[in-house]
């Protein structure tokens, strides 16, 4: 099916949400514990390593104003960026439309 126009490297929230959160100069730690969230938890949704969950959107939101419906939206096209790079999902994925094609 070619490209579809994904870009190659999918945007995770935490990226955005990072580049945010060092423009305002905010410590990572100060604001785990105004969220109520550990700071290992915190650190690891901004390094891509966690993804972000409908809950940690809100707290986000209610954190530094950056819509939760955005930020969920960011996190639902990397995961699916993500998938469509999956080479044996890929593979799946075009056995089941020819099996379809067939019907």
């Amino acid at each position: 099916m070619g490209n579809l126009g994904y870009a190659f490297c999918p945007t995770h929230p935490g990226e955005v949400l990072k580049d945010e959160i060092e423009s305002r100069g905010i410590s990572q730690k100060k604001l785990a514990a105004q969220m109520g969230l550990s700071y290992t938890v915190l650190n690891e949704i901004l390094n891509e390593r966690r993804p972000l969950t409908v809950n940690n959107a809100l707290l986000f939101e209610a954190a530094i104003g950056v819509p939760a419906d955005s930020l969920m939206r960011i996190q639902l096209k990397y995961n699916m960026q993500t998938a469509r790079q999956d080479k044996s999902f890929s593979e799946r994925l075009a056995r089941i439309r020819q099996l379809v094609a067939v019907l």
